[in-house]
């Protein structure tokens, strides 16, 4: 039988106060703090093993040793395996690096230590010549790197076969290691989530390094009910803690994660990471390393890779521009959307914010800045980390720390999580910069005006719906966004090019469907936006059912016509857009409208945003939202 929400709460508020003892204070460092470990395969078979190693010649790899075959050379200039020279020497008191591996050396190996600086080049720090097993050690300083390179090594394998195991980069340990805990948020992808939590549980190494795990599930298909949770559960002992709740989005979910660790220890770190991930467990050994080597305190977020093409970077850092209300923009000179087995990311580029897709938020952080802003999801990650830097805490896109999430790319724009990067990215403008009026109702008339040559009516609404709401002020974020969640899902059923349908059987005459390819983008795309316009106003388009693909819907290209059958972004079905003069006439005027009230009452309501912050992020206003508060 499901429990009621009163009724997760309730079991939730007794696992609280009885925190993992793990959790509770510092713990004592080793002599030498392990910085990374040398992992030689990924933790699943749709990972390539050059991400880690590449061996030429006959080799055998194992999670954690690497067997070659007498000849054979290998070596760790890969995404995983290069040690990131350059963000350690630029953030961290680590001064010098040590590589430490047992050998079975059968004959003869070389072992090298090689870097890289800011433009690949490679040069030989240290090289040793083995014929005796047993263990072998190299070190560098971190003194030629901060604009970039890295550290990697290589072996031959001369006289038979060489055996490499326990392989580790140290560095002088601090005094104390601070706790850390992970918090998951979930909702409805219980099998996802619980595969996440059982790959934690698979390396006894991060297991004994984290000292709790919390999964706050916001579902109704709950992970708990899960046989691979259930059977991962026990090896986590009394470090596991779940939680369930009323759905919040990613702000509400992350947000309990943060509330629930600086509750047990307000010294503790928390690493939060998505459900839907394939988990890289050395990612997380790696984040918190580097947290525990820092001058000091600073966001430490894990890179994204694609889950749909495992070795692609999404982006090797990014930065907002809070002016234009654009999100996710490439730092200068970072790699984007790149094959990391034919390039390695040598510059060190700083990052703005870091996505939550796994990201380490240090205790210092959340008990001077406060809880992030219940704005349910999109934004909210990006507004911590903007809050965070005018606070002093920087951060850090670390590389060669990673995990796989789902590729943007495969999600279509025109969804109903369009509202809440609308409405969340006015609100998080308005409360860290001072956004210009004019300049922000011309971007958005002009985004919206190619949304409406585009026959996207829906997304227009959509979009509209979120400029309406900042318009209320900071009392549309009362619930959370629950009521706004239910909205704009189900306001969205009146446009019908928002519906996805089989591309085999669309629901209009396959037959009649004519491809059409799109041409280069025009140079002039403003004066192509107004004659667009027009020729749509009138009816001067091509008719008959035209068919277009996903690489070819451009506004400028679909707008040439009036029925559009459109690839949709996911490639699972396909979407049909139908010229409606009276419903085109309807969104403009409620744009105009709409759009004149957002220019007149935006420097009120930057005010309005900015007086409720405190409030918002509060611990109190998270508990009402949580029904947490004391009786």
């Amino acid at each position: 039988m499901e429990q009621s929400a009163t009724q997760a709460v309730t079991e939730t508020n007794d696992r609280a106060e009885s925190a993992p003892a793990s959790l509770r204070g510092d713990h004592r460092a080793p002599d030498r703090l392990v910085l990374q470990r040398g992992i030689f395969t990924g933790p699943s078979a749709k990972v390539s093993d050059e991400l880690y190693a590449v061996v030429k010649g006959r080799g055998h790899r194992e999670r954690l040793a690497l067997r070659l075959e007498k000849g054979a050379t290998a070596h760790t200039n890969t995404y995983f395996g290069r040690f990131a020279a350059a963000y350690w020497q630029r953030w961290t008191t680590v001064t010098e690096v040590r590589t430490t591996m047992v050998l079975d050396v059968v004959g003869k190996a070389n072992v090298r230590l090689v870097a890289s600086d800011i433009a690949g080049h490679r040069r030989i720090i240290q090289t040793t010549k083995v014929t005796a097993s047993g263990p072998v050690t190299l070190s560098a300083p971190l003194d030629q790197y901060v604009d970039g390179g890295a550290l990697w090594l290589e072996f031959d394998a001369l006289g038979g076969d060489l055996g490499i195991t326990e392989l580790t980069w140290t560095s002088v340990a601090p005094e104390r290691v601070r706790p850390v805990a992970i918090a998951i948020c979930t909702f409805n992808r219980a099998a996802d989530c619980a595969e996440t939590v059982a790959a934690l549980a698979s390396d006894a190494t991060v297991l004994a390094a984290i000292d709790a795990v919390y999964v706050v599930d916001q579902g109704t298909d709950l992970v708990q009910d899960r046989p691979r949770f259930q059977e991962t559960r026990p090896i986590f002992g009394d470090k596991l803690r779940y939680i369930r709740q009323p759905n919040l989005g990613g702000a509400g979910g992350f947000t309990r994660g943060l509330y629930e660790v600086s509750s047990a220890n307000e010294h503790a770190d928390v690493i939060l990471m998505d459900d839907d991930i394939l988990c890289e467990p050395e990612t997380v050994l790696r984040l918190n390393a580097f947290a525990n080597s820092t001058v000091e305190p600073m966001l430490v977020g894990a890179q994204m890779l694609f889950l749909l093409n495992p070795d692609y970077l999404n982006v090797g850092a990014e930065e907002v521009h809070l002016h234009e209300l654009k999100h996710g923009q490439k730092v200068s000179k970072a790699l984007r959307n790149t094959s990391m087995l034919k390039k390695n990311q040598e510059r060190r580029v700083d990052a703005g914010y870091n996505a939550w897709w796994t990201c380490l938020i240090p205790a210092e952080v959340v008990a001077e800045i406060g809880l992030p802003v219940p704005i349910f999801f999109q934004w909210d990650d990006v507004e911590y980390g903007v809050r965070a830097r005018k606070h002093g805490f920087p951060t850090v896109t670390l590389p060669n720390a990673a995990v796989w999430h789902a590729d943007f790319y495969w999600k279509d724009y025109d969804d109903w999580a369009r509202y809440f990067s609308t409405r969340n990215s006015l609100i998080v403008g308005s409360l860290h910069t001072d956004l210009d009026g004019k300049a922000i109702t011309r971007k958005l008339f002009r985004d919206l005006a190619e949304q409406l040559v585009a026959m996207q009516y829906g997304l227009v609404h959509t979009t509209l719906q979120g400029i309406e709401d900042f318009l209320e002020g900071p009392k549309i974020l009362r619930d959370g966004g629950i009521a706004a969640l239910a909205e704009a899902r189900t306001s969205r059923a009146d446009y019908a090019e928002t519906i996805k349908h089989p591309a085999a059987t669309p629901p209009v005459p396959s037959a009649d469907i004519q491809i059409r390819r799109a041409g280069g983008e025009p140079s002039r795309t403003m004066l192509v936006l107004v004659k667009r316009a027009v020729n749509q106003w009138f009816g001067r388009t091509q008719h008959g059912l035209i068919g277009v693909t996903r690489e070819d819907a451009y506004w400028w290209h679909v707008s040439l016509f009036d029925h559009v059958v459109v690839t949709d972004a996911s490639q699972s079905g396909v979407r049909i857009r139908r010229r409606d003069k009276a419903r085109a006439r309807a969104l403009l005027l409620r744009t105009i409208r709409v759009l004149r009230r957002l220019r007149d009452e935006l420097p009120a309501l930057q005010e309005q945003y900015r007086t409720a912050m405190p409030e918002l992020t509060s611990r109190s206003n998270w508990e009402r939202l949580y029904g947490l508060e004391a009786d």
